[in-house]
């Protein structure tokens, strides 16, 4: 609940920004620049005059937004691969599982600055990136679950009279797999914001003057001596964001799990 609680104040913030602040996050008026938190500006300006948390919050929505469409490309694209190799094994097991362990063994932030080099910088190739980045974890996942279900006595049942398997995958395997699922999918939200941040903190994500939470806080580490608000605050919104996002799938790993309940 607490985990919902900073996230719905996050997404509800983000989402009500024009009402919250009227200033243009793009806009700059050097004759502000590095003005402190308070009176016109409750968090400041930063460099280039331009209103901090006016960025925060329109931010918010492209770094909410990156995070939210790379978990939906891993669930796209690791959903059917990690179904189709747990329900038919042999040689398509064998080499969707290798491809997964080729993807596994750099870590997410390297595999998608990798991606990034190869695709070029911008908002739809760090998705993209991003995205990819996240797949193999579903593809396990997802695999797991169907080795244990494809031998429970309904699905040998719809096998005995005939059901097609991809009405097998979808309508009995599947449909009883999506507890750990979503509860991965919570959790890779978090972690999709931190890498996207990461890439936006090396200047590889979101390019200037488009704010985004990890490329503000790129911009504010040169001033972390003399107007260390331009850093702090950008950092604190990751920080919760990841936060509420772990805390959520932690709560509906325990919801969702009748062998964790008290």
């Amino acid at each position: 609940m607490l985990g919902l609680a900073i996230l719905s104040l996050l997404v509800l913030a983000c989402l009500a920004a024009p009402l919250l602040t009227s200033y243009d996050p793009e806009h700059m008026q050097l004759s502000d620049a590095l003005i402190p938190p308070g009176g016109e500006h409750p968090l400041g300006t930063d460099h280039l005059g331009r209103d901090m948390l006016a960025r925060l919050l329109y931010g918010g929505r492209l770094s909410l937004m990156i995070g939210f469409m790379a978990v939906a490309i891993g669930l796209l694209v690791g959903i059917p691969l990690g179904a189709v190799s747990g329900y038919y094994g042999g040689w398509v097991d064998m080499i969707i599982q290798r491809v997964a362990d080729i993807l596994l063994s750099f870590p997410s932030i390297l595999l998608a600055l990798s991606l990034v080099a190869v695709l070029g910088v911008g908002l739809r190739n760090v998705i993209i990136s991003v995205g990819i980045s996240t797949i193999p974890s579903f593809i396990r996942l997802v695999r797991g679950s169907v080795l244990s279900i494809r031998e429970e006595t309904y699905v040998e049942a719809a096998r005995a009279v005939g059901v097609r398997d991809w009405n097998i995958i979808w309508r009995h395997i599947l449909v009883n797999a999506m507890a750990p699922v979503i509860v991965q999918a919570t959790l890779s939200l978090g972690s999709t914001i931190l890498v996207a941040a990461g890439l936006g903190f090396l200047g590889l994500g979101v390019q200037p003057p488009t704010p985004e939470w990890g490329a503000m806080l790129g911009e504010g580490r040169q001033y972390i001596f003399s107007a260390s608000y331009m850093a702090t605050f950008p950092g604190l919104a990751i920080f919760l964001a990841v936060l509420g996002f772990n805390l959520l799938g932690d709560g509906l790993r325990d919801a969702l799990d009748p062998r964790l309940r008290q």
